[in-house]
This record gives C-alpha cells, sequence and structure tokens, in this order.
C-alpha cells in the first residue's frame, strides 16, 4: 500500500529526495562558477523548502511579494531582493521591514518610479537600496542597457540619496526555447546585458555592486558568468513540465506532483473523471506552445511514474478529464477503476503550488510530513 493512500485528495505532493537532488544539482553548477545562488523562493513559499536551499550554499533569497519578504524575514533571512517593480503604495511596508533590520533591496525600471522612490525616501529620512531593473530580451520589464534613462534613473537614485545597489535582470523569454544551442545563446545574452548595463553605470560615476542574473533555463545554461556577481532561479527546485518540454530536467527529476482519485468515467468518450480540476492544477497551458502539449498535466500512477498515452487533457473547476493521447488505444475504465489514485506532474509548477495551503512531503522512507505554504501578497 502507498504511503499517500490515507491523503484527502486532490493534494500537492513535494517527492522530497528529488527535491533535493535539483537543489545540489543547481547550488553544485553555481559553485563550480563561482557566482553566489540568490533561489526566488516563489516557487515553493515554503520554510522547509526555502530552509534547504540555503542550507545548500544560497546567499539570501528573491521574493515576489512583501508579504513573502516578511515572513521569511521573521525566520532569520535579511539578505531579501523583491523582484518586482515598486510603486508608492508598497513603499510604507518597504521600509518598515527596513527599519526592522531587514536588508531589503527594491527595483525599479522608470524614472517615475524612481522619483516616487526618492521623494518618499526624502520625507521618511529612509534610504532603500535600489536596484535597476533590466530589459535583456524584450520579453517584460526593464530598460535596455543601451538606452539614455538608465542613466537618468541611475542618477536620480544616488543624487537623491538612494543606494544605487546594481542592476538586475530575467530572461523570461528562454521559455519559448528548446534547442540547447539557443538556450546558451539567451543566456550569454542575458549576461552581456546587465553586464553592460552594470559598466555603462559605472562609467558614469554611479555605483553598481551587484549584477544579478537569471532563469532557470538559462542558469543551468549559461558557460559562463563573467561579470555577474549572482544568479537567481525559483522553479529549478521542483521542475515542472514546461522545464521538461525546454529540456533542462527529465520526467524523472520533476518533483511536485498533484495526488488525484478517480471518481467516474465517461466510457463512451473514453474518460476517468479525477477530483483534480483546475483548482487544483491550475489554469497554466504552459505546454500547449511546446513540442509536446501535456494538456493540464502528465498521469502517473500512485508512485509517481508516468504512464505512457495517458494525459489530463480538460479541467472544470473541480473535476479533470483524464483520457488517452490521439492514436492510443486502452480501456480506460478498467484501467482505472473509481477509487484508483493517480499523481499529475503539473505544467507550472509555481502556479499548481499555488492552489494549495500545504504540501505533503513524501520522504525515501515513504515518511509524509505537512509543510506550509505561504498564499497572498
Amino acid at each position: 500500500m502507498s504511503a499517500l493512500t490515507g491523503l484527502n485528495t486532490p493534494a500537492a505532493i513535494i517527492d522530497v529526495p528529488r527535491m533535493q537532488r535539483n537543489i545540489a544539482r543547481m547550488q553544485s553548477r553555481m559553485n563550480t562558477m563561482h557566482v553566489h545562488f540568490r533561489p526566488h523562493i516563489k516557487t515553493s513559499k515554503s520554510e522547509p523548502v526555502t530552509a534547504m536551499q540555503l542550507a545548500a550554499g544560497a546567499c539570501g533569497i528573491t521574493v515576489s511579494t512583501l508579504l513573502e519578504a516578511e515572513r521569511f524575514f521573521e525566520t532569520g533571512i535579511t539578505d531579501i531582493l523583491y523582484a518586482v517593480g515598486m510603486v508608492g503604495s508598497k513603499l510604507p511596508q518597504a521600509m518598515a521591514l527596513r527599519r526592522r533590520g531587514c536588508n531589503l533591496k527594491i527595483i525599479t525600471d522608470s524614472l517615475a518610479s524612481a522619483e516616487t522612490i526618492v521623494r518618499f525616501g526624502a520625507e521618511n529620512d529612509m534610504r532603500f537600496e535600489v536596484w535597476i531593473e533590466i530589459d535583456s530580451d524584450d520579453h517584460r520589464s526593464g530598460i535596455k542597457p543601451d538606452r539614455d534613462v538608465l542613466l537618468d534613473v541611475g542618477r536620480l537614485l544616488h543624487e537623491g540619496g538612494m543606494l544605487l545597489g546594481g542592476v538586475m535582470t530575467h530572461a523570461g523569454a528562454s521559455y519559448e526555447l528548446d534547442v540547447p544551442e539557443q538556450l546558451i545563446a539567451m543566456a550569454e545574452q542575458e549576461r552581456k546585458a546587465c553586464v553592460d548595463a552594470a559598466e555603462r553605470l559605472r562609467g558614469a560615476g554611479l555605483p553598481c555592486a551587484a549584477v544579478s542574473v537569471g532563469s532557470t533555463p538559462t542558469a543551468l545554461s549559461a558557460r559562463s558568468f563573467e561579470g555577474v556577481t549572482e544568479v537567481r532561479a525559483g522553479v529549478y527546485v521542483f521542475f515542472d513540465l514546461v522545464m521538461h518540454n525546454i529540456g533542462v530536467c527529465a520526467m524523472d527529476e520533476i518533483a511536485l506532483s498533484v495526488l488525484t482519485t478517480v471518481i467516474g468515467h465517461q466510457d463512451e468518450k473514453g474518460w476517468a473523471i479525477v477530483d483534480a480540476g483546475w483548482m487544483a492544477m491550475s489554469r497554466d497551458r504552459g505546454t500547449q506552445k511546446q513540442k509536446q502539449d501535456f494538456g493540464y498535466g502528465q498521469v502517473c500512477d500512485v508512485d509517481g511514474v508516468p504512464i505512457a498515452g495517458y494525459v489530463l487533457s480538460g479541467a472544470n473547476q473541480e473535476h479533470g478529464i483524464l483520457s488517452l493521447r490521439d492514436g492510443v488505444d486502452g480501456d480506460i475504465a478498467e484501467r482505472f477503476p473509481i477509487g484508483t489514485q493517480l499523481r499529475i506532474l503539473p505544467n507550472h509548477a509555481c502556479a499548481t503550488g499555488a492552489q494549495y495551503a500545504e504540501y505533503q512531503a513524501l520522504g525515501d522512507d515513504g515518511s509524509i510530513e505537512s509543510w506550509p505554504r505561504l498564499n497572498g501578497w
């Protein structure tokens, strides 16, 4: 009998040995390349997971919400990068953290945001450490490294009494690639953009100590981190089907799955119905445009071994539709009777984890522990 048999479903399962190997793999690579590693804990938002990342050698953490910063500061972590553009309404929360002793870094990518930070800092006698976000791939936010506004923002922060701490970037466009040579090239593009921005700031007489880059695909593909002081990555801790399709992990390295139970069948349609819908898996269909579409997730047996030919092809709020891929035959009702427990590997570990208040951590000895997960902003 599986150690998971007694759990209510759906449940988010962490395969702890797999996760530990993922942590060791990334940290070993960073150590070999002589660069600090600052994991993005938005993937797990879990104290036990983060503690393992720090114990392996990580230096500080990256967060996506100020609530994360507050909660993890309370656990004793002081070196925190809030990697979302700062707006005025959140500055009081950031200031409170810094006044409590948190070495919180905030980011900006515009004159308007920088002006708000400087004005608030002056009014409240607060010297924020601010990093400038660099656009290295046209994917999302940031300032292009060759734009005049980069120096304008740097001067405004420095002359306005803030600590211009560095530059940072995230090559999110790496998620659109799946060829090793392309990933290597994207990692170099990311590195060069951020280093070039830092050198421009320094050449203008401005301080720029930190040069921070990272995404899971580029962190695992880069051939050089020359000029970089730290790397950030998040989803590597669990991996997922998107990362599998990109080519940076094998299926048996995915450490997060959703335990579900077969609750019915639609025989004429070749469906089994499970109790994990999009509320359990999330609506993320990140593999839809990749080389292999896994629907809402890859079906595995209760021990986490993928079952070839079966995917979670559809999802309603609380119901998942398990079916055979086109061209694959089988009697799904006979294969998966009502009451059968299965595990589903997710498209996007961050989004799936966010559906749960806790994880069920499965140890290599079959033991299970409940690990709380932080939700909210």
